[in-house]
C-alpha cells in the first residue's frame, strides 16, 4: 500500500504510488518550458550560438537538434526517452516542442515524465542581410567592361545571368557607362562569377586586393578583392580586318569578315567565300583586331540585282563553309543616292534572302576613313568597296507585332545614354534573326499583344510560340491573398 494516501500497488522502492511521487517530486523542475529562438526573415536562417546561423525547415531534425541544443544544460541532469514537434500554426512565430525524461528519484524508483517547452521566434536580422541592407558593405568587386560603342553582348550577357541565376548572390549591380559592377559579400562568391564569365564570353581579367585591417594577434587579415574583366571590344554586326598571320590560321581566309555572333567565342564568316571560323578569347588577345566601322556608319543600301554563285572555287587550306548562307553577287546602291548612277557590286554571305528591290544595311568602305594598320598593310583591290551585314525591315511593324519580352537584372543605372534604346531593340531584332542566340536565350510570351503567324508581310523573321515561355508570377506567400486565390477552385 502506498505510505502517503494507502493506495494498493506494486510493490517499488519508495512504497509510493506514482500519483503522490509526482506530486512530491517534479524531475522537469530546472528545465525552461519557455525559450526564444532567434529567426532571419530574408535568409531563412536561424541563429545557432555562439555566432552561425543554419537552414532548417519547420520540423526537421536539424531544427529539433537546434531547439535541444537551447536547454542542453538542464537536459544534462535528466535521461532525454523522446522528442518530437507539436503542430503549430506556421505564422504563430511559436515552437513546440514535447520531451520525454527520466530520473532516479527516491530510493532508486524511475520517474517518467512528458511535457512540452515553448519556444518563441524573434524576429533579428543576420550580420549577412545586415551587411546587404546597408547597400556600402562589400568584399569583393567585379568590374566588367568592354571597350565598344554597342553593347549587344552587354544585353546578351545579361540574359545568361538571369537564365542561370548568377545574380542571386550580388550585394548590387551597378550599370555605367561602358560596363557593370557586380559586388559581393565574399570572396568566393566573386570567383564564381568571373568563372561564369570565362566560360560565356571571350575575355580576361585582372585580380587585386587591398588590406582594409589586420589582428596582430591572431594572424588574421580583412582585404577588400577587385576583379577587372574585359571583354573583347567585338559586338555582332562589325567588320573586322585580320592579321595575314591570324587569317592564315584560320584556314586562309579573307583578311575582311564580318562578325555574325559573339557567344563564347567570336564567330567570322568571310563575305567572299563563306568560310567561317572561330575565335576564342585566348587567340583575340595574341592576335588583336579592332572593328573598323561606328555602328551609326550603317548606311542603307537597295538591291538592284542579285545572282547566286554556285560553283565557288576553294583554296588550298580552305577551313570551314557556312551551310546556313549562299554566297551572291549583288549590285547595289545608297537610297541616299537614289538620284544618281552610282552604284556598287560586292559580293556578301546574304544571298539566300535579298532580292532585287529589298533593302539592305551595309558600310560603305570606299568613303569611309578606315584608320587600322591591317587595312594600311592591304592590296587596296583586296578591299571591297561594300560589306552588306544584314536586311533592313521596317522596325516600326516589328516592334507593334512584337509578342514576346525579355527580363532584366535590378541594377543602379547612371548616366544613361539616349541611345541605349535603339541598341536595345537591335539586340531583340538580332534575337529574331538569329536562332543560335535565341537557344542561350529565355524568352517569355507577352500577353498584353495577340498571337499572330511568325511571319509577318515583308518576311521579317520572329520568333515562334513553341520557343516562348509563360511568364509566371509566383506569390511568395502561397497562404495569402494571391497563394488563396489560386488554391480555390
Amino acid at each position: 500500500m502506498c505510505c502517503e494516501c494507502g493506495v494498493p500497488i506494486s510493490p517499488n522502492p519508495a512504497n509510493i504510488c506514482v500519483a503522490c511521487l509526482r506530486s512530491k517530486v517534479d524531475i522537469s523542475q530546472g528545465i525552461p518550458k519557455q525559450v526564444s529562438i532567434s529567426f532571419c526573415k530574408q535568409c531563412q536562417r536561424y541563429f545557432q550560438p555562439p555566432g552561425t546561423w543554419v537552414q532548417c525547415a519547420l520540423e526537421s531534425r536539424e531544427l529539433l537538434a537546434l531547439c535541444l541544443k537551447k536547454i542542453k544544460a538542464p537536459l544534462s541532469k535528466v535521461r532525454l526517452v523522446d522528442a518530437g514537434f507539436v503542430w503549430t500554426e506556421p505564422h504563430s512565430k511559436r515552437l513546440k516542442v514535447k520531451l520525454t525524461i527520466q530520473k532516479e528519484v527516491m530510493n532508486g524508483a524511475i520517474l517518467q515524465q512528458v511535457f512540452v517547452v515553448d519556444y518563441v521566434v524573434q524576429s533579428q536580422m543576420c550580420g549577412d542581410c545586415h551587411r546587404v541592407e546597408a547597400k556600402d558593405f562589400w568584399k569583393a568587386v567585379i568590374q566588367v567592361r568592354q571597350k565598344t560603342l554597342h553593347k549587344k553582348t552587354f544585353y546578351y550577357l545579361e540574359q545568361l545571368i538571369l537564365k542561370y541565376g548568377m545574380h542571386q548572390n550580388t550585394l548590387r549591380i551597378k550599370e555605367i557607362h561602358d560596363g557593370l559592377d557586380f559586388y559581393y559579400s565574399s570572396k568566393q562568391h566573386a570567383q564564381k562569377m568571373v568563372d561564369f564569365l570565362q566560360c560565356t564570353v571571350p575575355c580576361r581579367y585582372k585580380a587585386s586586393q587591398r588590406l582594409i585591417s589586420q589582428d596582430i594577434h591572431s594572424n588574421t587579415y580583412n582585404y577588400k578583392s577587385t576583379f577587372s574583366v574585359e571583354i573583347v571590344p567585338i559586338c555582332k554586326d562589325n567588320v573586322v580586318c585580320l592579321s595575314p598571320k591570324l587569317a592564315q590560321s584560320l584556314g586562309n581566309m579573307s583578311q575582311i569578315c564580318v562578325c555574325i555572333r559573339v557567344t563564347s567565342a567570336i564567330h567570322l564568316i568571310d563575305p567572299n567565300s563563306l568560310q567561317v571560323a572561330d575565335v576564342d578569347g585566348s587567340t583575340f588577345w595574341s592576335h588583336p583586331f579592332n572593328s573598323l566601322c561606328h555602328p551609326k556608319q550603317l548606311e542603307e543600301f537597295i538591291v538592284m540585282d542579285c545572282s547566286i554563285v554556285r560553283d565557288l572555287k576553294r583554296s588550298a587550306g580552305a577551313g570551314m563553309i557556312s551551310k546556313k548562307h549562299s554566297l551572291g553577287e549583288v549590285w547595289v546602291q545608297k537610297t541616299s543616292e537614289m538620284d544618281t548612277d552610282k552604284q556598287y557590286f560586292c559580293r556578301t554571305h546574304l544571298g539566300h534572302i535579298l532580292n532585287p528591290g529589298d533593302l539592305v544595311l551595309g558600310f560603305d568602305l570606299a568613303s569611309c576613313n578606315l584608320n587600322d594598320e591591317h587595312v594600311n598593310k592591304m592590296n587596296p583591290e583586296r578591299v571591297p568597296d561594300v560589306v552588306l551585314i544584314k536586311k533592313s525591315y521596317d522596325r516600326t511593324k516589328r516592334q507593334r507585332r512584337r509578342n514576346w519580352k525579355l527580363r532584366e537584372l535590378a541594377r543602379d543605372r547612371e548616366n544613361m545614354d539616349t541611345d541605349d534604346e535603339r541598341q536595345y531593340q537591335d539586340f531583340l531584332e538580332d534575337l529574331e534573326e538569329d536562332e543560335t542566340i535565341r537557344k542561350n536565350v529565355n524568352i517569355y510570351r507577352d500577353s498584353t499583344i495577340p498571337v499572330e503567324s511568325d511571319t509577318d508581310d515583308e518576311g521579317a523573321p520572329r520568333v515562334s510560340l513553341a520557343e516562348m515561355l509563360d511568364d509566371l508570377h509566383i506569390s511568395q506567400d502561397a497562404t495569402g491573398e494571391e497563394g488563396a486565390s489560386m488554391m480555390t477552385s
